[in-house]
């Protein structure tokens, strides 16, 4: 939270307090992606008296200001910036509305703007305007359109508001932050109505105006908060000094500190995901389940046939499953026949459907165990060699997770002791055709529709026996759009001959040589 919009309204008063008065003195920078700013009572660089110092560190993979009381600058490869600014006297210092940015305001109405964006932090120089005049780093590029008057956010955050929004405080409040959404809903766990819910929300952003600044670790990583979260905890009342140990912490890390924050992080980041997943995937296996059924409405529409009049576009039967009357949605150019025939065929895919969701489930709560096992691993790890080994043997920060097995990320199937792989979606056809295919493999698609990506493992020494090729090609006719089709066309080629340049959709493929089969749709059971 060092850079959350909480933590800048206590700090821009604090920041106003040590600057308003003062003359900007110069800027420079003598290292990348670091700047330092001297200000003083005097409009005087040679004889400071009571200078204060900013120090901006706007690197990529951390961003933070601190506050040294002294700064020796370098004879050498040092270079001077924003030298418009010099001898320019500070006004206020203020932060915008609903905003992580800070504005040092000077008298001729020119100001300095910091942007505390994380990744994305940088340091602006406006004109009286509103115009930029020069900016720090300009490989931002969308920064360089940016006027002064575009950071404040003016934001409805009344309890009608939140009422509408059903209860989201993260739409109501984007100024919160992860850190503070996460607490905020462990605080709501036992809260149901949204009276007591504004209630918890009010109580924590009282909490966050108490002036009370909170050092610790969090995921083994150094944490300036406002709510005392996290281990070992620093309590401080002036928000300068908290930035500074904070800042302190922060470049005191050591290997093994960072690198266990960095991958302890990833793998409760792919715990929560994956636990979302898991309650959404299993919501939707519900839903359907409980959901009339395809074959049972086919079987209610097959006792009525008699009751049903020509081309009705719906009808209310009686559903003998469940004891009450139930609407059925027809086509008016089919009879009450060919409408069953429809409502068994959509039964298939239902059934499909509901066996795709439970092997989802399967896979994904071994997925889980796994991560937690992994993150339990890590935590115990102390040295640095042994934590970068186990990263690197469980490709844990990316990479080909050759841990992963290949039947929990596609259907599979054996035929004749060949190895059937299938796409699950575009992405994973993706993935199946990108990484997991060899060159020798053999590559199986439906012609001219979308479908999954089928591949036949290669076995050293053999050729392809042609009633595997149809089978698979059945498979590939099955998981398209030309399932209920008589006879469908299915490309058969090597993967060698199938390319994916870049830019083109997920799933979408060139081939460069193919073949085609005919074959009858048929699944892999």
């Amino acid at each position: 939270m060092h850079q959350n919009y909480h933590f800048l309204q206590h700090l821009a008063p604090a920041l106003n307090k040590n600057l308003a008065g003062k003359y900007f003195i110069e800027a420079f920078s003598q290292e990348k992606d670091e700047l330092l700013m001297i200000f003083d009572e005097q409009n005087d660089s040679d004889d400071l008296t009571n200078p204060f110092f900013i120090k901006a560190t706007l690197r990529s993979d951390f961003s933070s200001l601190s506050f040294p009381e002294k700064f020796d600058r370098a004879r050498r490869n040092s270079v001077n910036l924003f030298t418009d600014f010099n001898s320019k006297r500070i006004e206020s210092v203020r932060v915008f509305e609903n905003e992580r940015a800070l504005k040092m305001l000077f008298t001729n109405g020119s100001s300095l703007v910091f942007k505390l964006f994380g990744n994305r932090s940088n340091l602006f120089g406006f004109d009286p305007d509103g115009e930029i005049m020069t900016l720090f780093n300009r490989k931002l590029v969308a920064d360089k359109s940016l006027k002064a008057d575009s950071f404040h956010r003016k934001i409805d955050q009344s309890f009608e508001q939140f009422v509408a929004l059903e209860g989201h405080f993260e739409k109501l409040f984007p100024t919160f932050g992860k850190l503070v959404n996460q607490y905020l809903h462990s605080k709501m766990t036992e809260t149901t109505s949204l009276e007591e819910k504004w209630e918890v929300v009010n109580k924590v952003l009282e909490e966050m105006k108490s002036g009370k600044f909170y050092l610790s670790a969090i995921n083994h990583l150094p944490s300036l908060n406002l709510l005392g979260i996290g281990e070992d905890l620093e309590v401080f009342d002036d928000p300068i000094l908290a930035l500074n140990q904070f800042y302190l912490r922060q470049v005191r890390l050591n290997g093994i500190d960072k690198e266990k924050g960095e991958i302890v992080r990833v793998l409760r980041k792919r715990i929560v995901q994956t636990k979302s997943y898991l309650h959404n995937t299993f919501q939707k296996l519900v839903l359907l389940e409980e959901a009339v059924k395809n074959d049972e409405i086919g079987h209610i529409i097959m006792a009525n046939l008699q009751n049903i009049p020509p081309r009705s576009e719906s009808v209310e039967l009686f559903d003998f499953y469940r004891d009450v009357t139930i609407k059925i949605k027809l086509k008016k150019d089919l009879s009450p026949q060919k409408n069953a025939e429809n409502y068994y065929r959509k039964s298939k895919n239902e059934k499909i459907e509901i066996d795709r969701l439970n092997e989802s489930l399967s896979a994904r709560e071994a997925e889980l165990l796994k991560i937690e096992n992994h993150l339990a691993e890590v935590e115990n790890i102390v040295h640095l060699r042994e934590l970068r080994s186990y990263i690197k043997q469980y490709s844990l920060l990316g990479g080909k997770a050759s841990v992963v097995e290949v039947g929990e990320l596609f259907k599979k199937f054996i035929f004749m002791n060949f190895t059937i792989l299938i796409g699950r979606n575009a992405k994973n056809n993706d993935l199946l055709t990108k990484q997991y295919a060899h060159k020798d493999d053999l590559w199986l698609h439906a012609r001219d529709v979308s479908g999954s990506h089928v591949v036949i493992k290669h076995q050293a020494g053999r050729v392809f026996p042609q009633p595997v090729i149809e089978r698979a090609a059945e498979v590939a006719a099955f998981y398209s759009k030309r399932r209920t089709d008589t006879i469908c066309p299915v490309i058969v080629t090597p993967k060698k001959y199938v390319r994916k340049p870049k830019g083109m959709p997920d799933g979408a493929v060139i081939l460069d040589k193919e073949s085609v089969i005919m074959v009858a749709p048929h699944d892999e059971f």
